[in-house]
């Protein structure tokens, strides 16, 4: 059974792979049917032409603008994203590139691992999307590759709830209003297939200045998966002679900040610490700042977080402007280095591009982020985010398969002086207690 497994659930691997192969390196590169693709750039303020460039005014008169281009091995790679709130007389560059940087596969007997994104034909499996799943938005058309025009990227908006609410009681010194606003996202993604999964590749950009990047599985179990015994599988259909085989998706997002229009950033990393209360007293709380200045593989903890930090930009404030990687529910996996770490940063190598299974560095170099981090010194910091999920399959998964997501955000962290969103009423209210509180 698992050489049916081996053979037949991944054997579009061998097209991808083939692709590579011709054009000498895992990144073959291509973009809308109308258009050629440009050559890299510094970071810019989607200076690319109208075909790769997506451009949307959200609530608040935030203005988010980036360029995008395809990848036969990771799919959509997004590019000079800059983010332009009111009152910002430009915009302000945030990265350079985004991307998926690997969705690997190790099921639980330890009979099949694989890396989806390098190891199947992930990119080349780009599907076509009806407007039906791109309400009231626009879908672009790619040209892949070997395979012709596929009408593959969906670009549009969508409600989130409130983006603020505030109830400035007059009874406390306050207007006597209340300030309210709902939020509207712009949401880009695209949809992939990878054997008998099908990826949405979900990007969302916020009011507010935040992003976030979600990765959501569908499609179908592997029946010939089917055989998960010794506890490692769970019924489904009648009876108990069908066990879905239990799996990992463990997720990779590569990250290559540009604050400011400067590939040059600091990494910092942040940890509280809780001291009990003595006596009739409170608990006391003391954070403390650790700059990261040498590469680092990065563990969850209570109370830590880092952040990527502009060497070039500040808000009208004077303070440096940042990012706060806020990463999502995750599933550790122990069972390979490069998963046992949340979040990596290294030094940027343009051939590092995928977090395992990298097809791009010179033979005999390690293809795998955990062994890229070896204390060397960053002054270019690339960001690695893992969000893992262990697949235990239920009935309700067949069929087709509920999506499950699993992804993070990028906070902004002193980006603008204020909140984007700032009611007017409330505009003279910067680092200022409200008068008669």
């Amino acid at each position: 059974m698992h050489v049916n497994r081996l053979s037949r659930a991944r054997k579009r691997a061998t097209t991808a792979l083939a692709v590579s192969a011709l054009v000498g390196g895992a990144v073959t590169v291509a973009g809308p049917a109308t258009a050629a693709p440009r050559a890299p750039q510094a970071p810019a303020a989607a200076d690319c032409s109208d075909a790769y460039k997506i451009e949307q005014t959200v609530d608040g008169g935030t203005t988010w603008r980036m360029c995008w281009h395809y990848n036969t091995l990771s799919g959509l790679i997004l590019d000079k994203i800059s983010y332009q709130p009111k009152g910002e007389a430009k915009p302000i560059p945030v990265l350079t590139s985004a991307r998926l940087a690997q969705v690997h596969v190790p099921y639980d007997d330890g009979q099949a691992e694989y890396d989806d994104v390098t190891g199947t034909d992930f990119g080349q499996a780009l599907q076509n999307l009806n407007p039906g799943e791109c309400p009231g938005g626009t879908i672009k058309t790619v040209k892949v590759p070997h395979r012709g025009n596929v009408k593959g990227l969906c670009t549009t908006t969508r409600a989130r709830g409130h983006a603020y609410r505030l109830n400035d009681d007059a009874s406390t010194g306050g207007t006597g209003k209340t300030f309210t606003g709902q939020g509207k996202d712009l949401l880009v993604y695209t949809v992939n297939k990878a054997s008998w999964y099908e990826y949405i590749t979900e990007w969302r950009f916020s009011s507010d200045g935040t992003i976030t990047s979600n990765v959501g599985a569908t499609g179908s179990l592997s029946p010939y998966d089917y055989d998960g015994g010794d506890d490692r599988g769970w019924p489904i259909g009648k009876g108990d002679q069908a066990k879905a085989e239990s799996h990992a998706h463990n997720v990779f997002w590569r990250l290559n900040f540009g604050l400011d229009g400067s590939p040059k950033a600091k990494v910092e990393q942040y940890d509280s610490k809780v001291t009990p209360p003595t006596g009739d007293g409170s608990p006391t709380t003391k954070t403390t700042r650790t700059k990261v200045t040498k590469e680092l593989a990065g563990d969850r903890k209570d109370m830590r977080w880092w952040r990527v930090v502009s060497n070039t930009g500040k808000n009208k404030d004077g303070h440096p402007r940042s990012y706060e990687i806020v990463p999502g529910p995750s599933t550790k996996h122990a069972g390979r280095e490069f998963t046992k770490h949340d979040v990596y940063f290294t030094q940027y190598k343009k051939c590092e591009q995928y977090a395992s299974n990298n097809p791009g560095c010179p033979n005999g170099t390690p293809d795998s982020v955990d062994k890229w981090v070896n204390g060397q010194a960053m002054d270019h910091p690339v960001t690695w985010v893992h969000v893992g999920f262990h697949h235990i399959a239920r009935d309700e998964d067949q069929q087709p398969m509920p999506v499950h997501w699993q992804g993070f955000s990028l906070a902004a962290r002193d980006v603008t002086a204020m909140s984007p969103l700032t009611p007017q009423d409330l505009a003279d209210q910067n680092g200022q207690p409200p008068v008669g509180r």
